[in-house]
């Protein structure tokens, strides 16, 4: 969303540059965190009634014509709304803004209109002529007045001016998420209804600058001292993110290179005046971030416009379509709102209980974009994402009270649980080649709309092939994270594992896959086993004595562990898996000795990643099929549902 939680994010995971190489370093600061929620609990603004009356039309086009300076929270101007007419005709045309503007006149279709009500910020208009079905609505709504300063947004106002006192620049913005939007403009606050297109227009201070969303298509010089800027965009955008900022900035501008694109991207920074040398370097990793994010995720959603960033003292970022919000230019901050074009702007979530579809896949970009330079950083960032997600051991991803801001931007849920979940939903998959492609199919389905998780989980299981509405149900639905307790015991090149696991909310399990390294006096070797009940026990082949064991070494599971000790009085069972031949040379291997029935069998590959599944249909000697197989090292697991077993094998 906003990025308030950017904030959060660039204060979590500052990226120092003082040379040519990113330097990375982790903070805590609970400061930056608190700015996420200035002002008061917010409630959402228009009433059921007064909404189910601008769901009489869908939006198609908004333009507005403001004049605003930079030093004042004064608007005067106008917003033009095109709409269609859905299924019934339409006698009231409904919308909001705040009482403290003044409606000095509407107009719809042509004709003024004068029979108005106003109920707090619900706007309704009883039109002079009824509208039929599937027609065309064109209003004009004339309004004047200072924005109220209610502290009301995420993180802040609606709209706001202040002077940033060490450049000594003075700035006005909007950030109107999740519900302050009617705080400068009139409009309509449904996420499901974007608008095809939108045009802002400000006439200001001819010394000043103004950025808003697409291209810059008009600079007029008018009398007086005045200038007009004239931005378009004809690309679909959700109302909370169309944005002004006005200030007498510096230009800064760069160009992006992705892959597929037409041309290149040209990335337009305004920035306080006499603040480029202090933030040029880190304003740098834009573009080769755009270049990254797009061969993760899509080609930029709006790549025949523009990416940029407007500076503004809002403590973080707002990730305004095509022009960001930021206060500063960190690593993570810059990655996590750069991310928020794809997830949150070009597709949104549906509703704001799903607001992780947004914040937790931008948090993760910060994660992967640190990871393409540094994995010790990117594994640093992690580590902090899970001790912070632990620290919300009630409540779940899914928001319940959607008119509580402080819960739909809970920084311990809905940011660094989501971006945990999202991990674990790519190690879950076990294949980074089909968890991208999800994520871009993701992105194809739902670009330019809405979608809920319900989608998200469908196009995941779609893309991969795996059912996964049991990760869901735990991860998004359900509240809390696994407490582990493990023991273990050796005899000759047998190992016994026992997992003991607890959970730390109302979630009274979950089910997921762990990866068990094991160091012996021979190596290291590692296992990944999936655990399908509390209690669960799992027999390794193993060479050489074993020194210790270490679980989900790589940090992929949000978890605690609380003890992996040796259990000399753990049995060991007098039985283990034989590969036969071994190594193998052939198309098939024979397994023998497996003192149970098991029902699948998997193959993976010396770090985990899963080559292959078979259903057993014989009940003795298994023949595994490994004609497939490149040369390596792999490990076998076998399961009837309530016992595991594991044995490796060579294929020359």
């Amino acid at each position: 969303m906003k990025q308030i939680i950017l904030l959060m994010s660039l204060c979590i995971s500052t990226l120092h540059i003082v040379t040519a190489q990113p330097q990375f370093k982790t903070q805590a600061q609970h400061t930056c965190a608190d700015s996420r929620l200035l002002g008061t609990t917010r409630m959402a603004v228009a009433t059921q009634q007064h909404m189910q009356l601008m769901n009489m039309y869908d939006v198609t086009f908004y333009g507005l014509d403001l004049a605003l300076e930079r030093n004042s929270a004064y608007i005067t101007g106008s917003v033009t709304t095109h709409a269609t007419v859905k299924s019934s005709p339409l006698s009231v045309f409904a919308f909001e803004l705040h009482p403290s503007f003044t409606i000095e006149s509407v107009t719809i279709n042509g004709a003024q209109q004068s029979n108005l009500t106003r109920n707090g910020s619900d706007v309704s208009v009883n039109l002079s002529t009824i509208v039929a079905a599937k027609s065309k609505v064109v209003a004009v709504i004339n309004y004047s007045g200072n924005a109220p300063n209610g502290g009301n947004a995420a993180i802040g106002n609606g709209f706001n001016t202040a002077r940033v006192s060490r450049w000594g620049n003075d700035v006005t913005w909007s950030l109107s998420e999740p519900y302050a939007a009617y705080e400068w403009w009139p409009t309509k606050q449904v996420l499901t209804d974007k608008a095809d297109s939108v045009h802002v227009a400000v006439t200001t201070s001819a010394e000043n600058k103004v950025g808003s969303n697409g291209l810059l298509t008009n600079t007029l010089n008018l009398p007086n001292g005045k200038v007009r800027y004239e931005w378009e965009s004809r690309y679909p955008i959700d109302y909370y993110l169309i944005s002004v900022a006005v200030s007498d900035y510096d230009e800064y501008v760069q160009f992006a290179n992705p892959a597929g694109a037409a041309k290149p991207v040209p990335v337009v920074n305004y920035i306080y005046k006499g603040s480029l040398d202090t933030y040029k370097n880190q304003i740098d990793f834009t573009p080769p971030l755009i270049e990254h994010f797009s061969e993760l995720f899509t080609l930029y959603p709006f790549a025949a416009e523009k990416y940029g960033h407007s500076m503004a003292p809002i403590g973080g970022g707002m990730e305004h379509q095509t022009m960001t919000t930021q206060s500063t230019f960190t690593f993570t901050l810059t990655a996590h709102e750069l991310a928020h074009q794809w997830f949150g702007d070009n597709v949104t979530c549906a509703s704001w209980q799903d607001i992780w579809l947004n914040e937790g896949f931008a948090s993760y970009a910060e994660y992967l974009g640190l990871q393409h330079y540094s994995a010790d950083a990117a594994q640093s960032w992690m580590t902090d994402a899970h001790n912070r997600a632990r620290s919300a051991t009630q409540g779940s991803l899914r928001v319940p009270d959607t008119t509580n801001v402080g819960r739909i931007f809970n920084y311990s849920l809905t940011y660094k649980k989501g971006a945990a979940v999202v991990h674990m939903l790519r190690y879950e998959i076990n294949n980074d080649a089909l968890f991208f492609k999800a994520l871009q199919n993701y992105q194809i389905k739902f670009g330019s709309g809405t979608a809920s998780t319900a989608d998200l989980q469908r196009v995941m299981e779609q893309t991969t092939g795996k059912k996964l509405g049991y990760f869901f149900k735990q991860w998004y639905e359900g509240e809390g994270y696994p407490v582990f307790n493990v023991a273990w015991n050796q005899r000759d090149r047998k190992m016994v594992l026992v997992s003991e696991q607890a959970t730390t909310g109302k979630t009274p399990f979950f089910r997921t896959d762990i990866t068990y390294q094991v160091q012996t006096t021979s190596g290291t070797e590692t296992f990944r086993v999936r655990q399908t009940k509390p209690t669960q026990q799992f027999v390794f082949t193993v060479d050489g004595e074993v020194l210790g064991v270490t679980m989900d070494p790589e940090n992929w599971i949000l978890k605690e562990v609380n003890q992996i000790v040796k259990n000399s009085n753990l049995p060991v069972p007098d039985f283990a898996p034989i590969v036969s031949p071994n190594p193998v040379s052939g198309n098939f291997a024979t397994i023998t000795d497996l003192n149970f029935t098991p029902t699948t069998v998997v193959i993976f590959d010396r770090i985990g990643r899963k080559m292959g599944t078979q259903t057993i249909v014989q009940q003795e000697n298994i023949q595994l099929q490994v004609s497939t197989l490149p040369a390596g090292l792999y490990f076998v697991q076998f399961s009837d549902g309530q016992q595991t077993r594991q044995v490796k094998f060579v294929k020359l």
